[in-house]
């Protein structure tokens, strides 16, 4: 269960990035008073939180009134994954991406903070697959659901640090760690492939 429960952690703190995400909120807020920095990490947060809780409760139903088999999502869900985790590895950091996209400042909480950098896709893909209906009974999706804002409480308090933190490790510090957390992802992203294929192969035999 103690086992579980760091995989999850470490997944979600893979897929959501919450280092990745200060070299955004920093440089998305430069100009706004101290007060209005903390009211755009609160939006960012809250906004990425009620977006993720949407896809704990109701993506996996969504996906089934698609008709669409579990293990079949399961492999499509790692394969996402999988190149979210490569394009963290190999392409422009996720800071480095973040970072170019333009927005107006009263979107900012919005975009792209809370989405793409907060609630990315991939975390959006990784909260389903963690809350399967058919693997993990309520008390397990409870306790992800618990994993999951506590990762977004860890973020807000990063994005409130934001300023010390970027002294501290520069950009190329978060550049460098958003790599490690893609090749943690990777290898989750790959077992829950092969998770997936032997469920389907299971259920044809």
């Amino acid at each position: 269960m103690f086992d579980s429960l760091i995989v999850q952690f470490v997944v979600l703190w893979a897929v959501i990035d919450p280092i990745g995400s200060i070299p955004v909120y920093l440089s998305k807020t430069i100009g706004f008073s101290l007060e209005e920095r903390r009211k755009i990490a609160r939006n960012a947060v809250i906004i990425s939180a009620g977006i993720l809780l949407f896809f704990l409760i109701g993506g996996q139903i969504l996906f089934e009134a698609m008709q669409v088999p579990l293990p079949a999502f399961q492999i499509a869900g790692g394969l996402v994954l999988f190149l979210f985790a490569l394009t963290m590895i190999f392409g422009e950091s996720k800071p480095e991406q973040e970072i170019k996209m333009r927005a107006n400042m009263t979107e900012i909480a919005v975009y792209p903070l809370a989405v793409p950098s907060i609630a990315s896709p991939g975390a959006m893909m990784a909260i389903v697959l963690l809350t399967d209906n058919h693997r993990f009974n309520f008390t397990e999706q409870f306790i992800t659901a618990g994993i999951m804002f506590a990762v977004l409480f860890i973020t807000y308090i990063l994005l409130l640090a934001a300023n010390r933190i970027q002294h501290f490790i520069g950009n190329s510090g978060a550049a460098i760690i958003s790599r490690v957390m893609g090749l943690i992802l990777a290898t989750v992203a790959v077992n829950n492939v092969l998770i997936g294929l032997k469920d389907f192969f299971t259920q044809v035999a």
